[in-house]
């Protein structure tokens, strides 16, 4: 049996390295080069093209290469039956809270401000804000959003979480389910989206949600790009009722020359670089997985198809 490694953004020569520590006779083949596909029983993917999963008949599992799945989940054709896992990774987990923290305390210390003072040749001091009176808002309280909510809450912001079920963890106030959402919204002062993509949260951080927010609220996004109304994100900062945005990733990746996000002086870019998957700290999850599915076992991180996530 073999691996079918498949993904633009990733090294095959380095996840192949990695997983052979964990299985050293495995049989790794990169895509196109598919050889006989009745020899291909695990798919490791980013971002696979249309149809290349469904010409695999015994196929055991489909192992996302990032936490995300719903790459896969945008081609109706994948097999059914066949177990879809997501990777797990802490290290990743890491990278995300790191980069929520950082434009976090980047609105919050007003260094944007600093900025443009420094290009003015001006030197004034602005009120610090109180971080005990600073409501962080997490959205998804999963592996990454817990991680990012647990983090925020102990460097002493006030920190509050919405996500599908509700969730217990220290330090943190949860609201849950539709009836929550602009509750939530409402006391959030600095917004972090951490939330899977589903039918349900695309396009979520609409005009709506935006009014919700008190005035001079500040938007990280480093989920996906498609929880958020572009349009109604620029209408609400050009009106002046958000401060601004962080954002990693966007509905198209780069977005065209010609999108406002890339001139906007309230709008921050990265190119989906939050959190990266390592094969270092992640081979050792995908091995076990291919383990367990030879042997007739589940995978770990195992997506329910009909949440997404």
């Amino acid at each position: 049996m073999a691996l079918l490694f498949m993904s633009e953004w990733d090294s095959a020569d380095e996840w192949t390295r990695m997983l052979r520590d964990h299985i050293p006779d495995l049989d790794v083949r990169v895509s196109p080069d598919v050889g006989d596909p009745a020899e291909i029983d695990v798919v490791l993917a980013w971002k696979p093209p249309a149809g290349a999963i469904t010409s695999l008949p015994n196929l055991k599992l489909i192992q996302s290469l990032g936490m995300g799945v719903d790459h896969l989940f945008v081609h109706p054709d994948l097999p059914e039956g066949v177990p879809v896992a997501r990777l797990v990774d802490p290290h990743m987990a890491m990278q995300m809270s790191e980069y929520a923290l950082l434009w976090a305390l980047h609105h919050h210390r007003r260094i944007e401000e600093y900025a443009w003072q420094q290009i003015e040749k001006k030197w004034k001091q602005l009120r610090v804000r109180d971080t005990r009176k600073t409501t962080v808002g997490v959205m998804g309280l999963g592996v990454l959003g817990g991680d990012a909510a647990r983090k925020f809450a102990a460097v002493g912001f006030r920190t509050i979480g919405w996500s599908r079920s509700a969730k217990d963890i220290d330090g943190v106030t949860s609201f849950t389910g539709a009836d929550g959402l602009l509750p939530f919204l409402g006391e959030t002062q600095i917004l972090v989206n951490l939330l899977p993509l589903t039918e349900e949260t695309e396009g979520i951080l609409d005009a709506r949600a935006f009014a919700a927010l008190p005035e001079d609220a500040f938007v990280i996004n480093l989920a996906r790009g498609a929880h958020v109304v572009e349009d109604d994100l620029l209408a609400a900062v050009d009106a002046g009722h958000l401060a601004g945005a962080a954002l990693d990733v966007f509905r198209d990746e780069p977005p065209p020359p010609e999108h406002r996000f890339w001139s906007h002086p309230k709008i921050r870019m990265t190119p989906h670089i939050a959190g990266l998957t390592h094969a270092e700290t992640g081979a050792a999850q995908v091995a076990e997985n291919i383990q367990r599915v030879r042997a007739g076992k589940p995978p770990k991180n195992e997506v329910e198809p009909a949440r997404g996530y």
